[in-house]
Parts: structure tokens; C-alpha cells; sequence
């Protein structure tokens, strides 16, 4: 196996690395950002090249006198991001800018339990590996489908994960990759990719709502992910809509996620199927109906699919209304396998919560669907793990 990789020795180090995360700089441009002199800024720097995790990138343009040096990240740094969802594992890997060198997914029911679906992801990996896109991992990042004790690296008591409770997921897959490895909730780890390289690259205080097999809720407060005393924020799916709803998989009644969860929306997708042409002709061809039905039947102006759509953004548009009053954040993004419901559900939400919440909280608040898809909790991974290699050790 190989050897753990080098890690900064000291902050002024890890603040370096951070800073060309985002891209490639000259020393001088480094010396306008850092509080370090000139002298110690470029020990610093041929400390990180010595180590392998700096590189020379060539001559910065003049600013007047002699050319300043450009820096970047090593070219062989390499991060990994893992992505368990309830019905499918989604892998990456990066570059130390954290750009997607090679994604790779497959379908995998999180039920099989923490083995087998560890064992499918890192097979992914190898794949990639295969493909010739790394040699060494310098860490990855890990996120699953349910409350996460993230000094740990375990999952705790999740609700659609049998088996995974408290399993070492942090130490399993650190040993499996030798390298580094940080675990969290898949929702977390969206609103970190969102950060990084989407919607809300230049926002600091967001919302990333998931509505997908499960209902969760990424906080970023100042920049960083907000995870609670115990890891539990955001876990909006158990909020309760209605004391006689339907039972939920935490064995409450009423419960958002019971009500447009993936799962319950297939029920009642397969409920209103009757009154439905197109459902139904999808319910008899394939034996079962998805999200991805429901909103490909609404797309032809199917009237009990629009409906089903609309009361389901109302509920969720009621409780996302509660935390904008709460939290007043500055952008809420839409994203997971129900998203795919598209505009329909987005004008949904958009219309309970501007209506139900305050004017001073929803006055400039952007509420958008995700643009980066599936690539979202992957990137999350990669830059969940970079902050943790890229910190003093």
C-alpha cells in the first residue's frame, strides 16, 4: 500500500495551498494576499515545492520590474469523492484545484449494507485508476445518506441504512485508498461542491435543499458548513407537516419526507396512476414509477402529475418558508433526484416562500435549482477532504 501522503507543515503552508486551490498565482500576487514578508513568503514556497505539493508554473506578467514567479498545485495531486445515495454510489476524481478528471456512477441500494457498497465505490475508483488518472490518492471525501457523527467518521442510527450504524466508514476507506479520508452527510457535502464551483461560489450564508429518496438540508454559515453539536442540522425531512400523515421511515407520522420523498412520491404516484394516461401506461410497462415519470408526464400538461407536484412544493415551500424567516439566508438551491420536477416545483416553492416569509428575508433572495447535477456531492467530497489535507498537521 502506498504511504500516507505529506501534508503542510505549519499554517502558513496550508494557507498557501488554499489560496492556489482556487488557480494558479505569481509570489507577488501570493505577497498581496498573505501577511507574511518576502523572504519568509518564499521559504515558505520552496518549503511546499521541496515537498512535492507546489510546482513551478513559469513567469507572471511584469508589474513594473523584475517578473514575479508563478506557483500551482503539484499536476499529480489527486483527490477523491465518494457520493452513497440511497439507490446509487457516485465516485470522482480531482485534480488539486478539484476539478473532475473522471466521474463514474453506478445503481447500488444503500440496504446491501456498508461493505458491499464500500466495496462498489472503490471498485469505481480502480476503474479510474485503470483509466490512468492517478497513481496515489491524497485523500477523499466520503458523504452518506444520513446523520453523520463527523468527528468520528461514522454514521449514527441512520434511518434508510440498516447495517451502517456506527460502521468506520472513515477507516475503512483510509485504508482501502491509503490516504486520508473525511466522512459527512451527502447533503453537506452538495452544499460544499455548490461553494466551490457552483451557484454559490460568491455567496457565504445558503441553503442547499436535497429532495431525493430523502429530504435534507446543507447550512453554510460564513463560508463553512454549519453541522450542529452532534452533527444533526439540517435533517429538515423529519420536520412534521401533518400530526395524521403518513408514517415515515424514523417511525414518526407526518413527516415531510414521508409526504415528497422519493419513496412517497412513488407511492402516490402509483396512487394517482388511475386518473393519470401517462402514468399509467408507465405503471404497466414498467411495474413501477419514479420521479423522473412523474415529471416527464407533467412536461405533457398531465393534470394529476401537476397536481402532485404542486402539493408537494407547497409542503416543502411551507417548511423552507420557516428557515428563510429563521436563518435569512442570502441563496437557497434546489437540488437531488426530485429536482429533476424541474420548474413546476421550483415556482411552487418560490411562491409559498415569498409569500409566507417576511419581506426583509425574501426581498433579494435568489431561490434556483442546481446546475451542477449529479457532480455536486463529489466535488463536495473533493473539497472536504482538500480543506482537511490542506491544513496544518
Amino acid at each position: 500500500m502506498n504511504r500516507m501522503p505529506v501534508r503542510p507543515e505549519n499554517v502558513h503552508q496550508a494557507t498557501l495551498l488554499r489560496l492556489l486551490r482556487d488557480g494558479n498565482r505569481s509570489r507577488a500576487e501570493l505577497g498581496d494576499v498573505v501577511e507574511l514578508s518576502r523572504s519568509k513568503l518564499n521559504l515558505e514556497l520552496d518549503r511546499l515545492i521541496e515537498m512535492d505539493l507546489v510546482e513551478q508554473a513559469g513567469l507572471a506578467a511584469s508589474r513594473g520590474g523584475r517578473r514575479s514567479g508563478m506557483v500551482r498545485l503539484s499536476s499529480h495531486l489527486r483527490f477523491a469523492g465518494i457520493d452513497v445515495g440511497a439507490t446509487s454510489v457516485d465516485v470522482a476524481v480531482t485534480n488539486g484545484e478539484l476539478e473532475v478528471l473522471g466521474h463514474l456512477a453506478e445503481a447500488s441500494d444503500v440496504r446491501e449494507g456498508p461493505a458491499a457498497v464500500l466495496d462498489r465505490a472503490t471498485g469505481l475508483l480502480d476503474k479510474l485508476r485503470d483509466e490512468g488518472l492517478f497513481t496515489q490518492l491524497h485523500g477523499a471525501g466520503v458523504g452518506v445518506p444520513g446523520p453523520v457523527s463527523f468527528r468520528e467518521g461514522v454514521p449514527v442510527a441512520p434511518p434508510i441504512m440498516p447495517g451502517w450504524d456506527r460502521y468506520p466508514v472513515r477507516e475503512a476507506i483510509s485504508q482501502k485508498l491509503g490516504c486520508p479520508a473525511m466522512v459527512d452527510n451527502d447533503v453537506n457535502l452538495m452544499a460544499l461542491g455548490e461553494l466551490h464551483a457552483g451557484l454559490a461560489k460568491q455567496v457565504d450564508d445558503f441553503l442547499l435543499v436535497k429532495i431525493g429518496t430523502g429530504i435534507g438540508c446543507g447550512i453554510v454559515v460564513d463560508g463553512r458548513i454549519y453541522r450542529g453539536v452532534s452533527g444533526s442540522a439540517g435533517d429538515i425531512g423529519h420536520i412534521r407537516v401533518d400530526d395524521q400523515g403518513p408514517t415515515c421511515t424514523c417511525g414518526n407520522t407526518g413527516c415531510l419526507e414521508a409526504y415528497f420523498g422519493g419513496a412517497a412520491l412513488a407511492r402516490e404516484a402509483v396512487r394517482i396512476a388511475p386518473r393519470s394516461p401517462h402514468l399509467a401506461e408507465r405503471l404497466t410497462l414498467a411495474g413501477a414509477l419514479t420521479a423522473q415519470d412523474v415529471a416527464a408526464a407533467a412536461t405533457f400538461g398531465d393534470a394529476a402529475a401537476l397536481h402532485l407536484i404542486r402539493d408537494g412544493g407547497r409542503q416543502m415551500g411551507q417548511v423552507l418558508a420557516g428557515l428563510v424567516s429563521f436563518f435569512n439566508p442570502g441563496l437557497v438551491i434546489i437540488a437531488g433526484g426530485v429536482a429533476s420536477l424541474g420548474h413546476v416545483l421550483l415556482a411552487e416553492i418560490r411562491s409559498v416562500v415569498y409569500r409566507r416569509s417576511l419581506p426583509l428575508a425574501t426581498g433579494n433572495l435568489p431561490i434556483v435549482l442546481s446546475e451542477l447535477g449529479d457532480t455536486a456531492g463529489v466535488i463536495g467530497g473533493a473539497r472536504l477532504i482538500s480543506d482537511h489535507v490542506f491544513s496544518a498537521s
